[in-house]
C-alpha cells in the first residue's frame, strides 16, 4: 500500500493504474475509520477485483474544513491516522491520500472557487448547517479531479450528502460512478459514526433511541400509511421518553428523490433525523419502499 500527500503522488500512480486497464474505486472519508468506513473499502475492492484487468482502490482521509461552520467540531474532530492506515493496509487498499490543508487549499481555506447544488441543500441538514454543502461539494469536486476515479462510495447514512454529490456528478458531467452502500450499525442499532467516540457514557445509553425511533416511525407507516405530521409526533414522543439527553435538530419525512417534505406516506419516503447529544451531532435515517 502507498501511502502519499501530494496531488502529483496521486495522479502517478492512479494514471499507472488506468494505464494497465484497472478500474479506480476511491472511498473519500475525513479519518477515524471504522467499520461503516470499511464497508465502503470492501465494497470498492469488490468492484474494482471484478474487473476482469483488475482494480485499484485509494482512499482519501483529509479533515475537510470547509464543510464546518463556526462553532463546530472541528478542532475536535477524532484524528487516528496511524490506525486508520493499518486498517486500509489489512483491507487490500492500494493507495492512501492523506493531503495536508495547504495541498488542498494551496491559497486559502475560503477559496474563491466553490461548488454548489440547489436545492437540494436546503432541508434536512442543510437548514441548520448552512455553508456546509458547499464545503462537500468543493472537496468532492477536487478529489474527483485529482484521483479520477471510475467509482466513488459512499454510504447511505449521509443519503442528503449522497444525493446531492449525485446531483453533482450529473449537472457537471462527471465521469464517476457513484455508488451508495447500506448503513453499518453497533448491535443496538446506533447507525455507525466517527463522533460516537465523543459520546458520554450515558448518552452512548441514549442514542440508539435514534434508530428504534426510526424503526417505529417505519412500522407504523407500513401498518396504515399514517400522515407524515402523525408518525412524526410519535417517533418526537419516542425520543423525548427514551432520550432526554438528546436535542433535536430535526426530525423529517421526505420524497427520497427531492428531499422535500411530504404530507402522505403511500408512497417511497424517507425518514431522517439530526439529534444532539451535548456538542455530537449524530444523524441518522430509514428509507421506506423502493
Amino acid at each position: 500500500m502507498n501511502v502519499v500527500h501530494t496531488i502529483n503522488e496521486v495522479r502517478s500512480h492512479v494514471r499507472a493504474a488506468h494505464k494497465s486497464g484497472k478500474r479506480v474505486g476511491l472511498v473519500p472519508t475525513m479519518g477515524a475509520l471504522h467499520p461503516g468506513h470499511m464497508s465502503l473499502v470492501t465494497a470498492a475492492r469488490k468492484s474494482a477485483d471484478d474487473n476482469p484487468h483488475g482494480g485499484f482502490v485509494a482512499v482519501s482521509i483529509f479533515i475537510n474544513p470547509t464543510q464546518f461552520a463556526p462553532g463546530e467540531d472541528l478542532d475536535t474532530y477524532p484524528k487516528t491516522l496511524d490506525d486508520d492506515l493499518k486498517l486500509c493496509e489489512a483491507a487490500g487498499v492500494d493507495l492512501v491520500f492523506a493531503p495536508g490543508v495547504e495541498k488542498m487549499y494551496p491559497r486559502e481555506i475560503a477559496a474563491d472557487t466553490t461548488v454548489t447544488v440547489s436545492n437540494l441543500p436546503d432541508t434536512l441538514c442543510g437548514k441548520s448547517r448552512p455553508g456546509h454543502f458547499a464545503g462537500v461539494c468543493t472537496v468532492v469536486a477536487k478529489l474527483f479531479n485529482i484521483v479520477q476515479p471510475d467509482e466513488a462510495f459512499f454510504g447511505a447514512k449521509d443519503f442528503q450528502q449522497a444525493a446531492i454529490i449525485r446531483q453533482m456528478v450529473a449537472d457537471l458531467n462527471l465521469p464517476v460512478d457513484i455508488i451508495i452502500c447500506p448503513i453499518i450499525r453497533e448491535a443496538d442499532g446506533l447507525a455507525m459514526s466517527s463522533r460516537n467516540v465523543r459520546l458520554t457514557a450515558e448518552d452512548r445509553k441514549q442514542a440508539p433511541a435514534m434508530h428504534a425511533g426510526l424503526a417505529l416511525g417505519a412500522a407504523i407507516i407500513n401498518d396504515s400509511h399514517t400522515p407524515a405530521a402523525e408518525v412524526i409526533d410519535a417517533i418526537e414522543k419516542h425520543l423525548r421518553e427514551n432520550a432526554p439527553a438528546g436535542k433535536i435538530d430535526y426530525i423529517q419525512i421526505v420524497d427520497p428523490k427531492s428531499l422535500q417534505d411530504v404530507a402522505a406516506t403511500d408512497k417511497s419516503v424517507l425518514i431522517a433525523m439530526a439529534v444532539k447529544f451535548g456538542d455530537v451531532r449524530l444523524i441518522d435515517n430509514i428509507l421506506i419502499g423502493e
